[in-house]
């Protein structure tokens, strides 16, 4: 692995890093888990074995107990609320949106607070309540009322931006949705993996990896199961579970 061109930037990092005693933070975050499936069977096995914990961004309207039964084999896999049905609300010529401005606030946080409610209920302690926005995308006006509606974080992708509840945020995404729709070309899922970890160390936040295990080609896999083993590899690294995230947002929010 250390010999492969592609990982040996990441590699020497990762031991600049070492060096200088500090230590890099990652978590995961795979979107749109309904049920079980071959697919999410392979993250949670590939993800067991590299012992990384996985938030699992489920969709409330359309899961019931199946996947539930499913996550109590798989310990280290936590659950967040993605919207509620997963369903545009967006007219034709907007983006995509189920938590936007096109329906009554009140019916939009109705959603919410059912999709945290069942959540919650099918998942018990499995369950954390962070709001997972279908497409990353929430009207702006909404988040001020997540706290009241009993969410605790969001989490969407990019920057994060200043709000009145923890905000943990994915910053790079492995899929090529603009393109191919597969994996993003290893070297530069690298290289953005290695920006995000110098604007970490400068005190940003920690690399947040977005997956969708349902659409993941063969090449989206394999670069899963290179970035864990290089990662276990030293002790420069930390796969973080989702509640320790949640838990400094909040104290740096008092």
């Amino acid at each position: 692995m250390t010999s492969d061109p592609i990982w040996q930037p990441l590699v020497e990092e990762l031991a600049r890093r070492k060096r200088a005693g500090r230590k890099l933070e990652f978590w995961l975050r795979d979107d749109d888990a309904v049920d079980p499936t071959p697919a999410l069977d392979r993250l949670l096995k590939l993800t067991g074995a590299f012992a990384v914990p996985v938030t699992l961004a489920v969709i409330p309207a359309r899961t019931d107990g199946k996947l539930v039964a499913r996550l109590d084999a798989a310990p280290h896999a936590a659950v967040a609320i993605h919207g509620w049905a997963h369903r545009n609300h967006a007219p034709e010529d907007q983006k995509t949106q189920e938590l936007g401005a096109h329906r009554p606030r009140e019916a939009v946080l109705h959603d919410l607070a059912r999709g945290l409610s069942r959540i919650t209920g099918l998942h018990g302690t499995r369950a954390v309540p962070m709001l997972v926005p279908p497409w990353n995308r929430i009207d702006a006006s909404l988040v001020s009322d997540l706290g009241s509606t009993g969410f605790a974080a969001l989490s969407v992708y990019g920057p994060p931006k200043p709000a009145s509840l923890a905000v943990i945020n994915t910053n790079v995404d492995i899929m090529d949705w603009h393109g191919t729709r597969g994996c993003r070309d290893h070297g530069l899922l690298v290289h953005a993996i290695i920006a995000q970890m110098r604007h970490a160390f400068d005190g940003g936040e920690p690399v947040g990896l977005l997956t969708h295990h349902l659409v993941h080609d063969e090449s989206a896999w394999l670069f899963l199961e290179r970035l864990f083993a290089v990662t276990a590899r030293t002790e420069a690294c930390a796969w973080l579970p989702i509640k320790t995230l949640i838990g400094r947002g909040i104290e740096r929010g008092k």
